[in-house]
């Protein structure tokens, strides 16, 4: 690809916008391509590519993934993903020789892999359904259910508030250093 139809040229002027970024990295394969990148400073081969994401996709190691599985992800890349990163400027594809490589921008995207990690606690529903059971106890609590009235209100009300404190608290640490790579892929999951 020309340096000229670049999003990203050599001096680095033209730069994407938020909203094309997330839209290269809402797909999963893509946040895979980049995890796997940073791990490599020399470019890949689309082949190693292709079976360590069947690796992580399908929950088996690389040398259990089945030509099939890795057929449906090399092509996948291949047809769609590859073009578009490049597209880009997030990688460069040699579609003749079949070799990834990182870019200057490969890396600044990580700050954005964070935002849209693949499998991240659904806090979410974690907190909605604290909530739903905390209503539920203080609804309790008015009816005079046994044996919920073993603890006073106030008691009830403080166990309810350190729940929540403590919840927040370990969501806000577990997420400070949340990065794609760090709960999707464990060291041992890595194979090239």
């Amino acid at each position: 690809m020309s340096n000229q139809t670049r999003r990203f040229p050599a001096g680095g002027h033209d730069e994407l916008s938020k909203g094309e970024i997330f839209d290269v990295l809402q797909n999963q394969r893509r946040r895979y391509v980049l995890e796997y990148l940073k791990r490599f400073e020399e470019p890949v081969s689309l082949s190693d590519l292709a079976t360590q994401i069947a690796a992580w996709e399908y929950h088996t190691s690389v040398e259990d993934v089945t030509n099939d599985q890795k057929k449906r992800v090399y092509t996948t890349l291949q047809q769609t993903h590859l073009c578009k990163m490049e597209e880009a400027g997030i990688i460069e594809y040699d579609p003749d020789e079949n070799l990834i490589s990182r870019t200057q921008y490969t890396e600044e995207l990580t700050v954005y892999l964070e935002i849209v990690p693949g499998s991240e606690f659904p806090w979410r529903e974690f907190y909605l359904s604290l909530g739903a059971i905390s209503t539920a106890i203080v609804v309790a609590l008015w009816a005079g259910m046994f044996p919920l009235t073993l603890l006073t209100p106030l008691e009830w009300a403080t166990v309810i508030a350190v729940t929540f404190t403590v919840s927040a608290a370990y969501h806000t640490y577990s997420g400070a250093d949340m990065e794609l790579g760090e709960d999707e892929f464990a060291p041992d999951e890595f194979d090239r």
